[in-house]
């Protein structure tokens, strides 16, 4: 079997940038919401507390050189950077990757997932309010988004498959209808700049049996962790008989019932015991889901796993590991982590107040006893 590989997303949203500011206020980073979270039901663990590398700022130099080399002694392989690009050369959170870039810094490896989706209000209650629209205006664009990345591509830290850079799309379907021919440029030039070509990777947005091939993707990442997680947010919430008959009667009564809004929850340990990963018809990676909880942006918008742990995530590592065993064609063996730092929706790996180093040294266990 090959090494495994583990590759966490991470986002390079804690620090304050003019567009926060003008949308959300003066110095708004990731850190606002997660600071102002409040527990919504009995039982909800918010606000949540980051531990050892506290409310950092990742202009930081030695903040990014602490994750670095904690996510190295966990056998995190290397860190994937959201990069957004929307077109016409607008760019936002860009810095972080350029200073790891210029500075050479930290010494650990690194590729792109491009986050191709219009920003919107959203998850914040402003629908309608488009903030930085996705948009594939014409090949001059194309070729500056490839000059861009082309220094980082070249950068010897850059995660590379078969000396092809390793590139993440966000939305694959986006892209096609946008912009179809947008991967075969970026090949070519690939190839024109000295490499062998691109690894074309399609995010975990889309189902397994979407046929990516035709589309030009060289892989994916599993859409396994959403695949069981469907039916269970289908089943809503659940109301006994008599919880039922008693609405029912007091509707009848003319009472009006005074709704208190409520969060959708679901159970980790049962969308992980549905958990199956599947081929499609590229190399399908795992992804693993650590944990969730985005209230902190949506507040009762917001979705919760409810029962995440660190041995829950282990039964997700081992489940994804007995997956790849066979993999044997597979350029690499990648185990895809959502995420690294990603705290306004509960989803982290770094070290929390609660489970402190928790779920690193699960992933640092299992992988120990597999990458002898």
């Amino acid at each position: 079997m090959k090494k495994i590989k583990p590759l966490a997303f991470y986002l390079p949203q804690y620090h304050p940038v003019p567009e926060n500011d003008e949308w959300w206020g003066k110095g708004f980073t990731e850190w606002t919401n997660v600071t102002k979270a409040k527990p919504l039901f009995e039982g909800h663990d918010q606000p949540i507390y980051p531990a050892d590398l506290g409310y950092y700022d990742l202009r930081v130099p030695e903040v990014r050189e602490q994750q670095a080399q904690m996510a190295k002694e966990y056998g995190i392989h290397g860190f994937i950077y959201y990069h957004y690009w929307f077109g016409n050369r607008k760019q936002l959170l860009e810095r972080i990757a350029n200073d790891v870039l210029t500075s050479g810094k930290p010494d650990f490896p690194f590729c792109f997932c491009w986050a191709n989706e219009t920003w919107s209000g959203i998850w914040h209650g402003l629908a309608e309010k488009i903030l930085a629209e996705q948009v594939y205006p014409n090949d001059q664009d194309l070729i500056d988004h490839f000059n861009y990345l082309l220094p980082f591509f070249k950068d010897e830290r850059y995660i590379k498959v078969d000396n092809k850079p390793l590139f993440i799309i966000y939305h694959p379907n986006h892209l096609n209808e946008g912009a179809p021919h947008y991967i075969s440029k970026f090949r070519a030039l690939a190839k024109e700049n000295g490499f062998d070509d691109l690894y074309v990777m399609a995010s975990n947005k889309l189902r397994d049996d979407i046929d990516l091939k035709s589309m030009g993707y060289d892989g994916k990442i599993s859409n396994a962790f959403q695949k069981a997680w469907i039916p269970y947010i289908k089943k809503g919430e659940y109301i006994s008989h008599y919880q039922y008959y008693k609405n029912r009667i007091t509707e009848l009564l003319g009472y009006k019932k005074k709704n208190k809004p409520k969060v959708l929850t679901q159970d980790a340990q049962a969308i992980v015991n549905d958990l199956q990963f599947v081929e499609s018809n590229v190399p399908t990676f795992p992804c693993l889901l650590p944990n969730w909880d985005n209230t902190p942006r949506s507040g009762y918008r917001g979705v919760v796993l409810t029962n995440t742990s660190p041995e829950l995530f282990e039964k997700q590592i081992e489940k994804a590991i007995a997956y790849l065993e066979d993999k044997n064609d597979y350029p690499e063996h990648l185990l895809i982590i959502k995420s690294w730092n990603e705290w306004a929706e509960g989803n982290i790996l770094e070290p929390d107040r609660k489970y402190g180093f928790g779920y690193l040294d699960t992933l640092k266990r299992i992988l120990d006893k597999y990458n002898k």
